[in-house]
């Protein structure tokens, strides 16, 4: 199997007051300052894709809510970050070292504007997003075409990453079975990503707030097909008609939280590759299961049921990859699961010591 992997990272920040920098502070123009002084790659347009509205231009874009006149013209952008995207690689050390070049790029200049990046993968003081001014006729009618537009709701308060794998030349009836696979299993993988604990303003009862109140409103996982005709109809989504030849056939899975230290992510794409090889697995599901993942989200692998289900996924991935390379980037995975452990318990000791969110907030992203 040729594989290529790829990985979009969404940064939120502080802003020169020490408050989180989001769409009710924070204008399209303050974070374009960051992104305008950032570099533009010439060929990245092959292999990511620009957008109607030209904000993707670069490796880094303004993650948003797009606002439009009574048209399809752009007025605004309702911001509450900066997304980091690597282009496609053939291992994945590579994907991660373009990751972490670019996010040092990216700190550098928005440290000149004031803004210092911070680890969270739910807003932690608001519970919704609604447009403000209400949403105009055609914006409605727009919002009729786009499933995913619909949970702007969610999609605003929320940062994650997306990890995108794909392998050459497989059958796209395959590469849908990988997805339903991915999707029937990520209850049970999500738990090493978590670092949401924090819910308007205060400590939530669980690791996960992104995952119990996203995970089943929004895909797990996302394939993208080359025609209408191999589309999956479902809500959420499990097929998308891809938007550039690079997409075909591309597997991207969205339902971990954003992780501080890149090292896990190498861990989630080797543990994802490890899935996509294995073939003891039986599990299938085309849309996410909403209760299960809440379960996951409040307990993690205090569970039994997820602890014991992520140790047969981690072994099944480390059998399927067992001369690869690749086998020993699941090492974090192992301590995390022997520990019981993820990045949402350090938040919340720290929260317990500091007594202050922002000044929790600004212990990650440390090395």
């Amino acid at each position: 199997m040729v594989f290529s992997f790829g990985i979009e990272h969404e940064v939120a920040f502080l802003n020169r007051e020490g408050k989180l920098a989001d769409f009710d502070s924070t204008t399209f123009a303050e974070f374009n300052q960051v992104v305008d002084r950032l570099p533009i790659y010439p060929n990245d347009h092959l292999q990511l894709r620009v957008g109607d509205a030209g904000i993707r231009k670069k490796r880094w874009y303004i993650e948003g809510f797009e606002r439009f006149a009574d048209s399809d013209e752009v007025i605004d952008c309702l911001s509450k970050g900066i997304e980091i995207r690597t282009t496609i690689h053939s291992n994945i050390q590579n994907a991660i070292t373009e990751l972490s070049d670019s996010f040092n790029l990216l700190c550098e200049v928005a440290a000149e504007f004031g803004f210092s990046p911070i680890l969270t993968s739910f807003h932690p003081y608001k519970t919704s997003f609604a447009p403000n001014p209400p949403l105009n006729e055609y914006e409605l009618k727009q919002l009729q075409t786009d499933p995913d537009d619909q949970t702007a709701n969610i999609y605003m308060v929320t940062y994650g990453p997306d990890l995108n794998i794909s392998v050459a030349d497989l059958p796209h009836e395959r590469v849908i079975d990988i997805g339903k696979k991915l999707t029937y299993y990520s209850p049970y993988i999500v738990p090493f990503s978590y670092s949401s604990p924090f819910y308007n303003g205060t400590l939530w009862e669980g690791l996960s707030v992104r995952t119990f109140i996203r995970t089943g409103k929004r895909p797990a996982t996302l394939i993208f097909v080359q025609g209408k005709e191999q589309l999956i109809n479902s809500v959420p989504a499990l097929t998308k008609i891809a938007r550039l030849p690079a997409e075909v056939g591309r597997i991207e899975f969205k339902a971990f939280d954003s992780c501080d230290d890149f090292s896990i992510y190498a861990a989630l794409l080797a543990l994802l590759k490890g899935l996509v090889i294995d073939e003891s697995l039986p599990g299938r599901a085309t849309v996410p299961d909403a209760e299960l993942h809440k379960l996951s989200a409040k307990l993690g692998f205090d569970d039994e049921d997820i602890f014991t289900n992520a140790a047969k996924i981690l072994q099944a991935a480390e059998v399927a990859l067992r001369d690869d390379p690749d086998i020993a980037l699941l090492a974090p995975l192992k301590v995390m699961l022997t520990k019981r452990r993820t990045k949402s318990h350090t938040l919340i000791e720290l929260f317990k010591n500091l007594g202050s969110i922002e000044e929790t907030l600004k212990c990650t992203y440390q090395t």
